[in-house]
């Protein structure tokens, strides 16, 4: 990884007893795209509510540059001002009696630069965002994929070292959000931006991110790039948040060369083949779980036929069909093509794409 632009040194911070983030160090390369991810209450937002200085850590420290921010043992901990960052918040924070213009000038009239200055450069950011010409537009006419423009214009028009984004997102309908996400991706890539995005929507981080760190009661869970975290999570926390996994129990066959034949809980003599990961400790006989990703489960063609099962419900997607299916004593999700029209009650066999299957200790199992 390239030198850290920003470096988070074991960051805490609680809330009365209440720990929301605990030991956290994360470092992000100038340019890189980092987002924090998990569900409600993991601390992302404390965490990037810290780096912007709207919070301040128990303990640790906080470097942009190699400078440091925030240094709780010596006493550091500069004002949001002099941070020289831009963020983006939830709820816009457009303030409804100004002008477009006005609300993207903001910040470049708190410095005191002169009124042609930021005339021109309000003008430029309003092009760069796709909203030229509506400077002198009233905000509250404005939709709320216009907003969330006007407020990411604010936020860059003083060109900040770091860009923060805060579930930017979320109050954006389905369309508008998965455009804005090419927007943001293109934006970030065209001016180098360095952000660190907070989201639990999985989309959003496997696609606008370089590296991910999924966030769990405070500590970070795995951090890597989109890819790793997916096809290889390194916990059930991780596989089971990011993306639909499939898990089913079942105990060890036998053993052979780094590889387990697991037979599937009620399913009879159906067995899957697995590689061991490092580290898993496995006997004959042991109860143990097998996750699949669904799109690694297709409709059998007649050789590898794996699973056999009922499907009980379909939901229709257009480009394909959300099938929920039992197998033995599980019930799983798959995709299907939408032209294979499956439904309820029919039997079904179903094939695994080759070192699809995961392998896992089971909870509490001996």
């Amino acid at each position: 990884m390239p030198q850290a632009f920003v470096q988070l040194d074991r960051l805490s911070k609680s809330y009365g007893p209440v720990p929301a983030v605990t030991d956290l160090s994360i470092e992000i390369a100038k340019g890189e795209a980092l987002t924090l991810l998990g569900p409600s209450g993991c601390g992302k937002t404390t965490t990037l509510r810290m780096v912007a200085g709207l919070e301040k850590p128990d303990a640790g420290a906080i470097r942009f540059d190699g400078k440091p921010v925030v240094s709780i043992a010596d006493g550091i901990n500069l004002p949001p001002e002099k941070r020289n960052i831009g963020m983006v918040f939830q709820s816009y924070a457009i303030w409804p009696h100004m002008t477009v213009a006005q609300n993207v000038a903001f910040p470049l009239k708190v410095r005191r630069l002169d009124a042609a200055t930021i005339r021109a450069r309000v003008r430029a950011a309003l092009a760069m965002i796709g909203l030229g010409g509506l400077e002198d537009r009233p905000a509250t006419r404005l939709s709320g994929g216009q907003q969330q423009r006007v407020a990411l214009a604010r936020a860059l028009i003083h060109e900040p070292a770091l860009l923060l984004l805060d579930e930017p997102l979320s109050n954006l309908d389905v369309k508008l959000r998965e455009q804005m996400r090419i927007e943001l991706k293109l934006l970030q890539a065209r001016l180098g931006l360095t952000l660190i995005y907070v989201t639990h929507d999985q989309s959003e981080a496997l696609s606008l991110s370089d590296r991910i760190a999924v966030l769990n009661r405070g500590r970070i869970e795995q951090i890597g790039s989109p890819r790793l975290l997916y096809e290889n999570p390194a916990t059930p926390f991780v596989r089971d948040f990011l993306g639909k996994s499939v898990t089913l129990p079942g105990r060890v066959k036998s053993l052979a060369a780094g590889r387990a034949a697991i037979e599937l809980a009620g399913e009879g003599n159906t067995v899957i083949d697995c590689a061991v990961p490092a580290g898993l400790d496995l006997a004959a006989d042991r109860a143990v779980e097998v996750s699949l990703r669904p799109e690694a489960i297709h409709l059998a063609n007649g050789q590898g036929s794996t699973l056999h099962g009922i499907v009980e419900a379909v939901l229709y997607q257009g480009e394909r069909s959300e099938c929920e299916v039992k197998i033995g004593d599980s019930a799983l999700c798959i995709y299907l093509p939408s032209d294979s029209n499956p439904a309820p009650g029919d039997k079904i066999a179903l094939a695994i794409e080759p070192n699809a299957a995961r392998l896992w200790a089971k909870p509490g199992a001996a």
